[in-house]
């Protein structure tokens, strides 16, 4: 398919002409097939609205109707003597959002369009579609969000006749993050796996595997939690038939790493690390992706240590092959002068967060250093992690011996909801809390040099920075701020 003006055309082969599937298509206000700017950069995080079936019979696409959204005007220096005003449909907050549909094209012979109907609960009320994914040639899951995002609802769709099933609904007392996780299905469909909130005592809730069965005859949906404890599963990557197996990145060790993991569905629901000996030395944080029978799993180490890429066995993890080691990198990196890293755990009201210093490679608590605290992007994002860093900040510490903060403070992410949702109504302001009180703490320190404090943040870390430079006038001597947000309302 090709998408023209806002319309999907269909093309079966390079000789046939194109037929045109939709038609409703309208430059800056209908789009088909294509994200506007609220779903590419809000909810989808991706410009692609459409989604083949397996085999290539179905298209499902959504339809989004900017006609009631407010514009934007964005000027366009093309280079005349005056810019000229491009309409730009952008809802900012409680104004009116796009309308969204979704529907199914059979193209196997005449094409014919069915639309998927959203939840009864759902009619006539603002929501989201946040996830569409084929779990079989006619089959599709999809997850509609309420505005508030507040109540999730997981619907199984049957594309031949468009009825929708529902077959989970969540719901927070605040908001559900996680709203774009694809969930996994067995391949009769009988069982899917995602992750769920889930409450650990007095640490509140972390996101754990559950693992749902579809009763036959009564249609009942039996829940079953494969994990547990005061630890995250970031994603689950694979489910083996075979071996009964769901494979799963986890902060079991530490909330600044990522190991691989495997849990079994059955039995006990033995738990194992295959990643936690692999060059353990230099890599405590990793991605991964399995081969489509799961057989090989791809290993990218993308920390502490310079990255590594390998293919291993699943059945036997230390059978391995490295496909990249960076080598060159990896020497280029011993030539120059490196800093070192170092993590401190601040007491916040009843939390322990991460502090990670940077420090100039000939350290010492005897003098005196420059600091800029580096203020994070967004809510729920995180800042201290064993990834490998080198960027701009690098040359500050290595070249201009500066040293180089990160907190994580109350509203980042992977370390529970409880920590996250603390910002709930009060963006801006625990969050500043938080920043100046890991600063304070910083100028006990004898190394740390009062005069010369320095702040950074862009886009909502921007808006944090400029908050705290508000609040704290004479603590910071300079600061600067890269496109950020000035008032939540305009954002």
């Amino acid at each position: 398919i090709y998408i023209f003006e806002n319309n999907i055309y269909y093309q079966p082969d390079v000789r046939s002409s194109s037929l045109r599937l939709t038609s409703s298509g309208k430059e800056g206000i209908i789009f088909n097939g294509i994200a506007d700017w609220l779903y590419e950069e809000e909810l989808l995080h991706s410009h692609v609205a459409h989604w083949w079936s397996p085999d290539g019979e179905r298209l499902a696409f959504l339809t989004i109707n900017d006609s009631l959204v407010p514009n934007m005007v964005i000027p366009r220096f093309t280079g005349g003597l005056y810019p000229k005003g491009k309409q730009y449909p952008y809802p900012k907050a409680g104004q009116t959002n796009p309308t969204i549909k979704l529907f199914v094209v059979d193209l196997y012979g005449p094409a014919h369009t069915l639309e998927l109907m959203p939840p009864d609960s759902f009619k006539s009320r603002d929501y989201y579609i946040t996830m569409v994914k084929w779990i079989s040639n006619t089959k599709a899951v999809v997850r509609w969000l309420n505005r508030p995002q507040n109540i999730s609802i997981l619907t199984v769709c049957e594309t031949t006749t468009g009825a929708c099933t529902k077959k989970y609904e969540m719901q927070s007392d605040l908001w559900l993050p996680k709203q774009n996780e694809e969930p996994i299905f067995s391949k009769d469909g009988s069982m899917f796996f995602m992750t769920v909130p889930v409450k650990q005592g007095g640490r509140g809730e972390f996101h754990h595997i559950a693992m749902f069965t579809v009763q036959a005859k009564s249609e009942q949906i039996s829940v079953r939690h494969l994990t547990s404890g005061n630890w995250e599963v970031i994603k689950i990557l694979a489910y083996d038939e075979n071996t009964q197996k769901i494979y799963f990145l986890s902060t079991e060790e530490s909330p600044r790493g990522r190991q691989l993991r495997s849990v079994s569905t059955v039995g006990s629901l033995n738990r194992q690390c295959l990643s936690c000996n692999f060059l353990k030395d230099q890599c405590t944080y990793f991605s991964a992706k399995f081969s489509p029978m799961n057989k090989h799993f791809l290993l990218h180490c993308k920390g502490p240590g310079v990255p590594v890429v390998s293919v291993h066995s699943t059945s036997n993890t230390a059978k391995f092959y490295i496909l990249e080691n960076n080598a060159v990198l990896k020497e280029a990196i011993f030539k120059k002068k490196n800093s070192r890293t170092e993590i401190k755990m601040l007491h916040i009201e009843d939390y322990e967060l991460p502090l990670q210093l940077s420090l100039p490679k000939d350290f010492t608590d005897r003098n005196q250093y420059a600091l800029l605290l580096i203020i994070d992007e967004a809510p729920g994002s995180q800042l201290v992690t064993d990834k490998f860093h080198i960027d701009w900040d690098s040359v500050l510490v290595n070249s201009d011996n500066v040293i180089v903060a990160r907190f994580d403070g109350r509203g980042s992410g992977f370390q529970g909801l409880k920590i996250l949702q603390e910002v709930h109504r009060c963006l801006g302001s625990v969050e500043v809390k938080d920043q100046i009180a890991a600063v304070e703490s910083l100028l006990k320190q004898p190394f740390i040099d009062p005069k010369r404090l320095s702040i950074f943040g862009k886009g909502y870390g921007g808006y944090i920075t400029s908050m705290i430079l508000k609040s704290s006038e004479r603590l910071f001597k300079c600061g600067a701020v890269v496109a950020p947000i000035t008032d939540m309302k305009l954002y």
